[in-house]
């Protein structure tokens, strides 16, 4: 076991920080204990590991312990996972020079938030194959796919991890998954050979800077704009990814901010002040912006494994 105290010199919301990485309840490489720790295990650089953390608001503080030999790693990039790179001060400045009314949402929540950062990874492929997964379908269906896959093929979590936990596969295991058995996870050819593919190219997807990543990403069959944002939001903590073409984003976007719903367009047209930081925005209006009424049905659950 490995120790780490990192202070801030700023608010750091942990949970915040860290909850885009939960892939729904029982998320294998993400838990939430009783003791309000966060454990969340990844494949490193250096290997697999495990990360325990637990804030300490006051003292604007985190302490953090980490397990196996991925465990030097996860404490060195910490601070990056709780956002200790994000630009949030020029969010601060923008928003300074926004002073119409329009604007009053955004700037209350960014108020009532003030420890909301952008973190990240570094690990690319981590992220994009639970973004695969949920490709058009609903989070249910993905995230039981992601749990199956990962009790099947992920390593036990290394030090005292909670049960069940378990670290991410190497691109190697993924590419040779049977058919079989992405069918028995419930995801169809379409997604399988998505990540069967990536897996061929995980290792120039790691190497790739940030700059590039969207061209890499989007450059890989069955890899779109949504896709491609989701991953940057969490392996680059890419604070301007706006998931285009998601199911509810831009209802949510467009009634939180004018009382209408909008589609994808005007989602990016009400988004367009607050470019640098769109999807800091976006986080802002889910944890505190108006919904509007569920009047249509809802994306119904698939289940492949009974085809």
């Amino acid at each position: 076991m490995r120790e780490r105290r990192w202070r801030s010199d700023r608010p750091v919301d942990v949970a915040s920080a860290m909850a885009p990485h939960r892939r729904g309840g029982g998320d294998p490489a993400w838990q939430l204990t009783a003791d309000r720790a966060i454990w969340r295990t990844s494949r490193t650089p250096e290997g697999p590991g495990t990360l325990r953390v637990t804030a300490e608001p006051a003292e604007r503080a985190v302490v953090a312990h980490a397990f196996g030999p991925g465990a030097g790693w996860l404490l060195e990039t910490l601070p990056e996972l709780l956002g200790a790179h994000d630009r949030a001060g020029d969010f601060v400045r923008l928003m300074e020079g926004l002073g119409s009314e329009a604007h009053a949402l955004v700037r209350e929540l960014a108020s009532r938030h003030p420890g909301l950062r952008m973190g990240r990874t570094l690990r690319v492929f981590e992220a994009l194959v639970p973004a695969v997964l949920e490709q058009k379908v609903v989070g249910r269906e993905a995230w039981r796919a992601w749990r199956w896959l990962l009790a099947r093929y992920g390593e036990p979590a290394p030090g005292p991890a909670p049960a069940m936990m378990r670290v991410f596969p190497e691109p190697a295991v993924w590419r040779e998954i049977p058919s079989w058995d992405w069918h028995r996870a419930g995801a169809e050819a379409v997604r399988a050979r998505t990540i069967v593919n990536a897996a061929v190219h995980a290792g120039k997807l790691e190497a790739a800077g940030e700059a590039e990543a969207d061209r890499l990403l989007r450059a890989l069959p069955g890899v779109g704009v949504w896709t491609s944002a989701e991953t940057r939001q969490r392996a680059y903590g890419d604070c301007d990814a706006v998931s285009v073409g998601d199911y509810h984003l831009a209802s949510l976007v467009g009634w939180s901010l004018t009382g209408s719903k909008t589609d994808d367009a005007g989602m990016l047209e009400l988004l367009e002040p607050y470019r640098g930081h769109r999807h800091r925005v976006v986080r802002l209006l889910e944890l505190g912006g108006r919904r509007p009424p569920a009047r249509g049905p809802r994306m119904a659950a698939r289940d492949y494994r009974s085809f």
